[in-house]
């Protein structure tokens, strides 16, 4: 298995690259899927936070309304880390399974681990990449972004970039950068490249594993 993480700021383009993996083959591990099904209706997650935040932050169907949630932690710093150590256990140990998964099922499979706050939880909560790649887009252009797709004010936008990573923490643990600033084709085009790299790695690793394997064998062979 060729482990990848996968990570970027809110807006910086990283589902898209993440997306793009997935269709080319590799095995998608998307964190912000986990955390939404972590907190679903009957979860005891979705009870602790609606014990910290207040029933206000349900819907009228029982499940979470984020954007209630949103407009409480992401202009304060205690609130979020409340909620993150309330979601972010369950996430990651349904992450590491998913991942276990996938190494048994195809030592071959190239495996990207999608998340947003990778350098927000790599202290707390390590794990061992083959690669880590940053999907990187400048502060003005993801702020647009948001304000024109996510249809939120750029005061609401700037909360919510300050509340994760620096751009230059980010880039500091990046093997790969991926610059997002551009056009979709040249993304997309950056990722083919490397998905080009990534399956050929995971390929000779598992061939190596083989024939250290096969070696071990032939010497402990009456």
């Amino acid at each position: 298995m060729y482990l990848i993480g996968l990570t970027g700021g809110i807006a910086s383009g990283k589902s898209v690259v993440g997306k793009r993996l997935a269709e080319l083959g590799a095995v998608h591990i998307d964190a912000d899927l986990l955390a939404r099904q972590v907190v679903e209706p009957g979860t005891p997650e979705l009870a602790r936070i609606v014990g910290e935040f207040g029933p206000s932050v349900l819907a009228d169907d029982g499940s979470l309304n984020r954007a209630a949630l949103g407009a409480i932690i992401f202009t304060d710093a205690g609130k979020r880390a409340a909620l993150n150590a309330i979601t972010h256990p369950a996430v990651w140990q349904r992450a590491v399974a998913l991942i276990e998964r996938a190494a048994a099922a195809d030592p071959r499979a190239v495996v990207v681990y999608d998340v947003p706050l990778l350098v927000e939880e790599s202290a707390s909560r390590p794990m061992s990449f083959d690669l880590i790649v940053v999907v990187h887009a400048d502060v003005e252009v993801r702020i647009a972004r948001m304000v024109e797709l996510r249809g939120i004010s750029r005061e609401e936008a700037t909360h919510r970039l300050n509340s994760q990573a620096s751009d230059s923490e980010r880039l500091a643990i990046a093997d790969v950068v991926i610059d997002s600033n551009g056009r979709l084709q040249r993304t997309l085009a950056q990722a083919d490249e490397l998905w080009a790299m990534a399956s050929a790695a995971a390929s000779a690793a598992s061939s190596a594993s083989a024939s250290a394997s096969a070696s071990a064998e032939s010497k402990t062979a009456p």
